[in-house]
């Protein structure tokens, strides 16, 4: 079952947020304040965390981009009364994944929720085969499993993703802006080191050594490798 986080104060709103989520089949988990949401999101494992601004003890961006300086990349759609473009900049440069302004319709943000999810979990390189495997590495993109040395690994939507597209461009090259504008979506706001945190995570869960890959090459100021 679908998890949720919903980061909201107002108990109204959030609510209203938990009958609709409970509605479409979601697991919903609350947080009233910032310093509980950013636990819970360390703590467990979330499909989609809505995320208000304007939290008590811990705002939205600094719980966004704590988040995503840890590397976790899940679904975050911020939610927030203010209008003003610079604040929906800020939202997207420090990670979030779209942004909802009140008040909104259950309606919009579910709608605004699938087209992410699409983004997320329909990244398509038609040349790749459904399964595939290097050195001591099994993947199963069919199946959305990773094995090496034939125990499951544990991998993210975005990590499949990644080696998707790696896979798709072997022995080519590829730069951190167009890993970010491909696999990620975000040609206009480019964090070219959420790239290089995910390459360590993955580094860390294919390689034998992480601290000398032979899989994931970094290419000196340009991006990286894959010769899987």
């Amino acid at each position: 079952m679908r998890k949720v986080l919903i980061a909201e104060d107002d108990r109204a709103m959030a609510m209203a947020l938990h009958d609709g989520f409970g509605f479409e089949g979601y697991t919903v988990v609350p947080a009233y304040d910032g310093e509980t949401a950013l636990r819970l999101a360390q703590e467990q494992s979330f499909d989609l965390i809505i995320l208000d601004i304007m939290l008590p003890k811990i705002c939205g961006y600094d719980i966004c981009k704590q988040l995503r300086t840890e590397g976790n990349d899940v679904a975050i759609i911020m939610l927030t009364a203010r209008s003003q473009e610079i604040d929906k900049v800020i939202g997207l440069k420090l990670g979030a994944d779209d942004y909802v302004t009140k008040p909104f319709s259950f309606l919009e943000l579910m709608a605004r929720i699938q087209a992410v999810q699409r983004r997320l979990c329909k990244f398509d390189c038609p040349n790749v085969a459904d399964f595939y495997s290097f050195g001591n590495v099994v993947i199963d993109f069919k199946k959305f499993q990773v094995s090496k040395d034939n125990r499951l690994v544990e991998v993210s939507g975005r990590e499949l993703n990644l080696l998707k597209y790696f896979i798709s461009r072997r022995g080519e090259v590829i730069t951190r802006d167009e890993l970010l504008n491909t696999v990620w979506g975000y040609d206009s706001f480019p964090l070219t080191r959420t790239v290089d945190m995910h390459i360590v995570k993955l580094r860390q869960k294919i390689e034998t050594d992480p601290s000398n890959p032979t899989f994931i090459i970094t290419i000196h100021r340009v991006g990286y490798k894959f010769t899987g």
